[in-house]
């Protein structure tokens, strides 16, 4: 996954200052890392970050370094919107670590929960045609060149209707949060078709 390789390219320093105590013990509890890892990535990220957080420009510079034949900027925005929890506009150290874990370690459950807040854009509790077109939209430039996609997938209009073939059941244009995680888990092929456990998030 390409933040799994970004943290360990750019976060895995050895300075900074020390972890809170109180803070280390919540992450261990809520995160699927070591406490020596925890440490470990804190470090690095102190490093790389001393005023304590992740810019946008700065997630946006890192991710375009992974997709150098297409435009990232649009892709690495939505996924900087899910990183950044309370939405203050910075990645801190806590958003960082509990994203990392659940794209690098977590369950299908938490990964398809966690896709689910990636594309539901307007937070809503649904996920619109519209809303995956524009994520869809997204990887579609990021990767640039890099993928050739089959006739009926050859443009993100037609990626999202295929999908919503499969998983609208009810017909209402919006995927509910159990309709999309029970889609993807009945289907692999709709994970495949966005790009969840194959190196973008």
């Amino acid at each position: 996954m390409v933040l799994n390789v970004l943290g360990k390219n750019r976060l895995m320093g050895k300075s900074g200052s020390k972890l809170d105590s109180a803070i280390l013990k919540d992450l261990q509890t809520n995160t699927h890392f070591s406490s020596k890892e925890i440490s470990q990535w804190h470090r690095g990220f102190m490093k790389d970050c001393p005023d304590g957080s992740l810019h946008q420009h700065e997630f946006l510079s890192i991710y375009q370094q992974f997709f150098p034949f297409g435009d990232a900027t649009k892709f690495a925005t939505f996924v900087f919107k899910v990183f950044d929890d309370n939405q203050d506009g910075l990645i801190e150290f806590t958003e960082f670590i509990k994203a990392l874990s659940v794209t690098s370690r977590g369950t299908v459950e938490d990964k398809l929960e966690w896709a689910f807040k990636l594309y539901d854009l307007d937070k809503d509790g649904y996920i619109t045609e519209e809303e995956m077109t524009d994520v869809v939209d997204a990887i579609y430039k990021m990767v640039g060149t890099m993928v050739t996609y089959p006739e009926d997938e050859s443009t993100p209009e037609k990626m999202v209707s295929k999908i919503f073939k499969k998983m609208d059941k009810n017909l209402t244009h919006k995927l509910s949060k159990e309709e999309f995680k029970d889609g993807c888990k009945l289907d692999p092929s709709i994970i495949k078709a966005l790009c969840l456990y194959d190196g973008l998030v």
